[in-house]
């Protein structure tokens, strides 16, 4: 028998899974990777007896994965917030879905543990940039403004991470990160004790000052796009620097492209008033994600100008 974790390198995926770990310990192979690497099912070979917990990956986009696990008599346990699709009746397959728009996958966990390791579902979530949900899940933590900011500057430090073409353009490969907090039950001991805190959230200032130095490539009421060179920063800031404009224009949808060769990548935010419509625009440009947040992995450069359009339509109201 052989136990796989295989979860978003993301804040959200990392923490999740160490809620989970740090409630049931155990040795497991690791499958992570860039934020917008989500077939990581694909990855896994497994055999009857294994077991598979996943973790803020999309169920539809890793349909064909957990199938075939189960067909060769594995387990599946599945805890995500994307937009899932049909859901696999068979019985080792265990769901734990929500697409609320305002729930991450740390907090479903979380809701699984009944609030055991809750502070590090705060830190996802303010990751994720669920910032009301992260402060109404706190509230039963009595914790202080100092206390709550720094949970919030850990879990942009943990997003900005996840942001990348490859491993290569990041500062941390995320399996890494997460063994950097697994031995942590309390974040902000982890915060004062571990020097990755400082190197994250210093380097992902940088990397944001340079982004907000370019101009927006349009602005009205109602969405706003900007565009950032093909530069390692660039793809390591886009999901920060896209939840930055969301949270200065809370009424105003945003788009952020990165330019990658003759296409681009691209993050989508839902005006926060109204968190809904992201998942269905980005999914018409063979993308995906959630209603308040999605992405498009490669628009072609021919098709920039039809995204735009379609962009400023599905917020125009």
């Amino acid at each position: 028998m052989k136990f796989y974790d295989i979860f978003n390198g993301d804040a959200d995926g990392i923490c999740a899974l160490h809620q989970l770990r740090l409630d049931t310990p155990r040795e497991s192979e690791l499958v992570t990777g860039v934020k917008r690497d989500t077939l990581l099912t694909e990855r896994v070979a497994a055999r009857a007896g294994d077991c598979l917990t996943v973790l803020d990956i999309s169920l539809r986009a890793n349909a064909r994965g957990v199938e075939r696990a189960l067909a060769d008599g594995a387990e599946v346990h599945y805890f995500d917030h994307h937009f899932a699709g049909e859901l696999p009746q068979h019985p080792r397959f265990h769901g734990y879905i929500d697409t609320a728009h305002d729930v991450c996958t740390s907090l479903i966990v979380d809701r699984h543990l009944s609030g055991k390791f809750r502070l590090w579902a705060v830190v996802a979530a303010f990751g994720d940039n669920l910032v009301e949900s992260a402060i109404r899940a706190a509230q039963p933590l009595q914790l202080d403004h100092t206390e709550l900011a720094r949970l919030h500057e850990l879990g942009e430090a943990l997003n900005y991470n996840a942001y990348g073409e490859t491993v290569d353009d990041l500062h941390y490969h995320p399996a890494d990160l997460y063994r950097a907090l697994a031995p942590y039950r309390d974040p902000r001991h982890f915060i004062y004790d571990e020097p990755v805190f400082e190197v994250l959230k210093h380097a992902g200032a940088e990397d944001l000052a340079r982004a907000e130095e370019l101009p927006l490539l349009f602005a009205d009421e109602h969405a706003a796009a900007v565009v950032l060179p093909d530069a390692a920063w660039s793809r390591r800031v886009n999901g920060v620097h896209g939840n930055r404009l969301a949270q200065s224009a809370p009424g105003r949808a945003h788009a952020v492209l990165v330019a990658r060769g003759d296409c681009y990548v691209i993050s989508v935010r839902a005006p926060r008033s109204r968190p809904q419509g992201a998942e269905a625009l980005c999914s018409a440009f063979g993308g995906g994600g959630r209603e308040a947040a999605a992405g498009i992995n490669a628009l072609p450069a021919a098709e920039l100008d039809s995204f735009l359009a379609a962009f400023r339509a599905a917020f125009r109201h």
